[in-house]
């Protein structure tokens, strides 16, 4: 059973502060790679972003690197904020790669088949340094985000608009669930 799960979705709709929640419970997580390149960009008073190519590719590069880097043979979940398949949609929709070079990546960097895809909430939708797109482009990016890893065979699990703690409680009993059936 693959224990690394991505979190994924829109702009501002709680990843980070919902992966902060499974790190204080004492679960593995691990940062989104755009967010990290962006503050890093801005610290050296640059554009937040480069060109999409660019950036993508950056992305994908910090993406393979962060998946190799945490080892999960013990079984313990993981938690990734974004991973490899959203910097590959990235360069889908900029046609920068092929769909053959695309799956050759999708499968050496698989993730659980469930992946955990937190939906548009414009309640708590704001903008900051690292956030610029709007309410709208975040709607965008989650549909394309639930279509993307559907298509490469992905059960895209939409976690529910609640608070932290019942959203943390909610990805808990998924993973619980999953690996409880194959134990049985």
């Amino acid at each position: 059973m693959n224990s690394k799960y991505a979190l994924t979705g829109g702009p501002g709709a709680g990843k980070t502060t919902l992966l902060n929640s499974l790190a204080a419970r004492g679960y593995r997580v691990v940062p989104e790679s755009a967010r990290q390149i962006i503050q890093t960009r801005l610290s050296q008073s640059l554009p937040p972003r480069s060109e999409p190519t660019i950036f993508a590719n950056e992305i994908l590069r910090k993406d393979i690197a962060q998946y190799r880097r945490y080892d999960t043979e013990n079984g313990e979940p993981m938690f990734y904020d974004r991973g490899v398949l959203d910097a590959l949609y990235m360069l889908d929709v900029v046609s920068a790669l092929s769909r053959t070079s695309i799956a050759n990546y999708v499968r050496e960097f698989e993730y659980n088949r469930q992946v955990f895809l937190l939906p548009p909430w414009e309640e708590i939708y704001c903008t900051d340094s690292e956030r610029d797109q709007t309410f709208e482009e975040a709607v965008a990016v989650f549909e394309g985000m639930k279509r993307w890893y559907t298509l490469w065979g992905y059960q895209a699990v939409e976690v529910p608009r609640v608070d932290v703690a019942r959203r943390c409680e909610f990805i808990l009993d998924t993973v619980h669930q999953a690996f409880g059936r194959l134990q049985r």
